[in-house]
């Protein structure tokens, strides 16, 4: 299991950092009380709630559940499966001061103002967790791209697009459209399976709908310019610390056309070794009279 804990200065970056990992498909959770890790970790390493990624965020919010934070990094490092990575990330005390004061935030620590000499007692205490951290990220002349950048480089060695996940859904566009689409498209102008009595009932997933359907060069011209397309769009995403893109192919009942674009789209950027997610919404619609 990979373990990362995070942890460091608040007003750093903390949480930008635990949503880029969740973007990664870790499981995060924030403000844990490092005594609480080690039964957490028991709890999701049994099969039926089995996971592979973890972050922790623990900070000084903890309170004194902190001071065992040292301790239970040292636990784990001796621990047999699991392989943990201490990422502490900070900022000069000035940049954090105006961070806060940009947001008009109190200190979470103090309740109060984030004052020069609040964050440098901060930092103090802090130090012998940052002495045992394996990698230090310093965030203050950083933007929020540039700080996935820095994380992609230091987690995955600057591999990018091999994290980048790739959602393919279909539709039907007599269901409405995906509300969470990012980019949309109608392949509504290729031939119609359902007008064939075959393949009526038959779905996209189904060889001899895709070979009807493939049978028009126009299905693989649309395929291989989309996936150029797409794969333009995405150097782009990450560029701006984005990892993730929802895709969305139409037809009018999201049965046959969109089903066999999709999973032939799906396959090409599985073939670039990305992470691809594939799902169908309204493929059983039609047989269900709806």
């Amino acid at each position: 299991m990979k373990v990362i804990i995070i942890t460091g200065m608040s007003g750093a970056g903390r949480s930008r950092a635990a949503d880029w990992f969740e973007d990664q498909g870790y499981y995060c959770v924030d403000n844990m009380p490092p005594a609480l890790i080690d039964s957490f970790l028991e709890m999701a390493s049994v099969d039926t709630n089995r996971l592979d990624k973890v972050v922790f965020v623990a900070d000084l919010r903890s309170g004194s559940f902190f001071d065992k934070l040292s301790r239970v990094i040292d636990d784990l490092r001796n621990r047999p499966g699991v392989d943990l990575t201490v990422l502490f990330i900070e900022a000069s005390s000035a940049e954090i001061v105006r961070r806060y004061n940009e947001v008009r935030r109190s200190h979470p620590i103090t309740g109060s103002e984030a004052s020069q000499e609040v964050i440098e007692d901060e930092m103090r205490q802090l130090e012998p967790i940052r002495k045992k951290a394996d990698l230090i990220l310093d965030t203050t002349n950083l933007k929020v791209p540039e700080m996935a950048a820095e994380l992609d480089r230091m987690i995955y060695g600057g591999s990018g697009s091999s994290n980048f996940a790739v959602n393919i859904s279909s539709f039907g566009f007599k269901y409405g459209l995906p509300s969470e689409a990012d980019v949309m498209f109608d392949v509504r102008f290729l031939p119609n399976p359902y007008y064939v009595a075959s393949l009526k009932r038959l779905t996209g997933n189904n060889r001899k709908v895709r070979d009807y359907i493939f049978k028009s060069e126009l299905a693989d011209q649309f395929v291989d310019s989309v996936h150029i397309l797409l794969r333009a769009m995405i150097r782009g995403y990450i560029d701006e610390g984005k990892y993730h893109l929802n895709i969305a192919f139409g037809c009018t009942g999201g049965h046959h056309r969109s089903v066999a674009i999709a999973n032939a789209v799906a396959e090409e950027f599985k073939k670039d070794g990305m992470r691809v997610r594939i799902h169908h919404r309204d493929l059983d619609l039609q047989n269900k009279g709806k």
